[in-house]
């Protein structure tokens, strides 16, 4: 008998109704794989890897076809969407996760409050390889480009070790337009700045302002604004591999 075709869930965190995973789950049905698409009801967006208050609990689901692709939404983070696949709650677990597309880039050391990302980092906590996609546009005209490059990237990651992890950030334009595909390092952290602030009422408030300087070369911010697919290889948490930390704090605690 033929090898069972490889099992993708996908999921986002911007709800199994929104526009970019209906715009994804087709194509990568297309490419030949079996699809699991399974996402929060409504928009998790900036929620990270929470799970928090939805084990031990029943969870609401519910389920709607377009284009041939089941399309299921559950009450929960898409980390938690991610545990359930990996678990067997929705069938076979799947061999690989694909989380987007998500509405706006996914840039800089902060992706780490993305849901989008967080569920492909979760996804290699099951030891599943898994790749999360953004288009850089909060209101996208080419979801195409981006499900396009979503599919390449599925194969990219199949054939790596398990846990294998890509945040990839694609520009809002034709895919023939692309300025081409660049390995990308995060953009560091902005300082953000407080200014004073005064409300309507006349009570005082905090007011917190990212600056927005010229992006640092190479990163994945200024990649992707000069128009280049950027591919960011991530690693979740892990532990160092000798005592080192472990003794240096040991000798500071035994002074």
């Amino acid at each position: 008998m033929p090898p069972e075709p490889l099992r993708v869930l996908i999921t986002n965190d911007d709800g199994y109704l929104a526009p970019g995973i209906r715009a994804l789950a087709p194509v990568i049905a297309g490419l030949g794989y079996e699809v699991l698409v399974v996402a929060p009801l409504n928009d998790e967006s900036g929620v990270g890897s929470a799970r928090a208050g939805m084990l031990d609990r029943p969870i609401r689901s519910e389920s709607d076809s377009e284009n041939g692709v089941t399309y299921t939404g559950i009450d929960g983070t898409p980390a938690l969407a991610v545990t359930l696949a990996t678990v067997g709650a929705f069938g076979r677990a799947p061999d690989l996760v694909l989380s987007g597309i998500n509405r706006g880039a996914n840039i800089g050391v902060p992706i780490f409050h993305s849901g989008t990302v967080a569920a492909a980092v979760t996804a290699a906590g099951q030891n599943t390889s898994a790749v999360a996609v953004s288009i850089d546009s909060e209101d996208p005209g080419h979801w195409e480009t981006a499900a396009t490059v979503a599919g390449e990237a599925l194969g990219w990651i199949a054939p790596e070790p398990a846990g294998t992890v890509l945040t990839i950030n694609v520009p809002d334009r034709p895919l023939a337009e692309l300025a081409g595909v660049r390995h990308a390092s995060l953009a560091p952290i902005e300082r953000s700045r407080i200014i004073g602030a005064t409300a309507p009422t006349g009570e005082p408030m905090i007011n917190l302002e990212a600056p927005r300087p010229d992006p640092v070369p190479n990163t994945d911010e200024a990649l992707l604004t000069a128009g280049f697919v950027t591919v960011t290889p991530l690693v979740g948490l892990r532990a160092l591999p000798d005592d080192t930390a472990a003794n240096t704090l040991a000798k500071r605690l035994t002074r």
